[in-house]
C-alpha cells in the first residue's frame, strides 16, 4: 500500500457508478443545450459546441485512464511492479475527472446564463468564480480523503496569514466584489451602450466584458477602454441599451426666409420617416427651433434604437433630408461669419521684422 495515497480510499471513488455518473451529466448537459438553446444566436451556439468538443476529448482521455487504472488493479500478484504504479495512475484518473466535472458544470451555469441572453453575450465573472470555488473545493476534499490530511487544525491556525493576505488583495478583492454587484443588481449586460460619469470624467463605450478586475468596452472609435469595478461602481453609469427605451436625437436645417414652414415640416418628416433604421413608433417630428434675421432653423427629432449608430444614422437623416429639400424646390441658408470692430489695415497686421 502505498504510504502518500490511500489507496483503498482511492479505488473507493474510482469504480464505475462515478464514472457512469460523470457520463450521465455530460449527456444531460447536452439535452439541456438542444432543447432549451435552439433561438440562441449562431456565435452563442459555436461557444457551446467549442465547449462541448473541448469536455469529450477530456471524457475520452478520462476513459483511457479509467480503464487503465480498472486493468492495473485486476493484474495479478506477481506483477508487483504494476500494481505499484496503480495509485499514482488512479491520482491522475482522480483528478482529470474532477477537471471533467467542473467543466461540465461551468458548462451548465454558462448555458444557465445564456437562456436569458440568447442573442448577446453574459459576463464570464459569475462563471470563473463558480468554476474557482467548486475547484477549491475539490481540492480540499481530495487531499482530505485521498491523502489523509486534516484541514480543519491547519485552517484554523492560518488567521494571520488570512488577516495579511486580504490586505495584500484589498483592491483585488473590492474589484472583484463590486463586478458581482453590478452582476447582481444588472446595472448593465454586454453588449450596452453605456455612459460612465466619475467626477470630471467621462468615458463612453459598449462593454465587452466584465472580468474579476476590470470592466472592459469598446470606444466609439475602436478603442479598448479599462475600468476597474470599484470605479464602475461608485460612478454615476447611464444605460442607453433598453429595448424599452428609444434614444432620442435631433438634426438641425437652416433654411432661408420665405419658406413655407408646413411645408419643410412635411418635407423633412416624410424623408426621415422613409429610413428603415429610424423608429416609425414615436414618429419623426419636425418644428422651428430657431428664428434670427439670417435663418430659420428647423430641428427634426427622431428616435433609434442602436446607441452606437447614431453618428451613422445623424448623416443619413442629413443627406436624405438634403435631397428632399432640394427635389421640392426650398433653399437651404448659407453659413455668415458676423465680423466686430473695425478691421486693421493689412500693413498693420504684419509684424515689424527684427533689426
Amino acid at each position: 500500500m502505498n504510504k502518500l495515497i490511500q489507496s483503498q480510499a482511492l479505488a473507493q471513488l474510482l469504480e464505475i457508478e462515478p464514472y457512469t455518473l460523470l457520463g450521465l451529466l455530460l449527456f444531460v448537459t447536452y439535452l439541456f443545450y438542444r432543447f432549451f438553446l435552439r433561438d440562441a444566436s449562431e456565435e452563442r451556439h459555436k461557444n457551446i459546441q467549442n465547449h462541448f468538443a473541448n469536455i469529450t476529448r477530456h471524457f475520452l482521455v478520462l476513459s483511457l485512464l479509467f480503464f487503465t487504472f480498472l486493468i492495473l488493479n485486476e493484474v495479478d500478484t506477481e506483477w508487483t511492479h504494476f500494481r505499484r504504479i496503480a495509485p499514482y495512475v488512479g491520482l491522475v484518473t482522480l483528478m482529470w475527472g474532477m477537471i471533467v466535472f467542473v467543466k461540465t458544470c461551468r458548462l451548465i451555469v454558462l448555458q444557465y446564463l445564456f437562456m436569458s441572453s440568447m442573442q448577446t453575450g453574459v459576463p464570464l465573472l459569475l462563471v470563473n468564480i463558480f468554476s474557482l470555488l467548486l475547484s477549491i473545493a475539490l481540492v480540499f476534499w481530495t487531499v482530505s480523503n485521498v491523502f489523509g490530511v486534516q484541514l480543519a487544525p491547519l485552517l484554523a491556525t492560518s488567521a494571520a496569514f488570512s488577516i495579511i493576505l486580504g490586505l495584500a488583495l484589498q483592491d483585488t478583492l473590492g474589484n472583484l466584489f463590486a463586478g458581482i454587484a453590478m452582476q447582481v443588481d444588472k446595472t448593465f449586460e454586454i453588449g450596452d451602450w453605456v455612459e460612465v460619469v466619475s467626477g470630471p470624467q467621462k468615458t463612453v463605450g459598449k462593454v465587452k466584458e466584465l472580468t474579476w478586475r476590470s470592466t472592459i468596452m469598446d470606444g466609439f472609435y475602436d478603442e479598448v477602454i479599462t475600468i476597474p469595478n470599484r470605479i464602475m461602481a461608485q460612478a454615476q453609469v447611464y444605460n442607453f441599451s433598453p429595448k424599452e427605451t428609444p434614444i432620442l436625437r435631433s438634426v438641425v436645417f437652416r433654411m432661408v426666409h420665405g419658406v413655407n414652414p408646413d411645408q419643410v415640416k412635411e418635407v423633412l418628416e416624410s424623408s426621415v420617416a422613409g429610413l428603415s433604421d429610424i423608429r416609425g413608433i414615436p414618429s419623426p417630428l419636425c418644428y422651428i427651433s430657431d428664428a434670427n434675421e439670417h435663418f430659420l432653423s428647423f430641428k427634426i427629432v427622431f428616435y433609434i434604437d442602436n446607441y452606437g449608430a447614431q453618428f451613422i444614422l445623424s448623416d443619413k437623416v442629413y443627406r436624405k433630408g438634403f435631397e428632399a429639400l432640394q427635389a421640392a424646390g426650398l433653399k437651404m441658408a448659407r453659413p455668415f461669419i458676423e465680423l466686430h470692430g473695425q478691421p486693421k489695415p493689412f500693413d498693420e497686421m504684419i509684424p515689424p521684422r527684427a533689426t
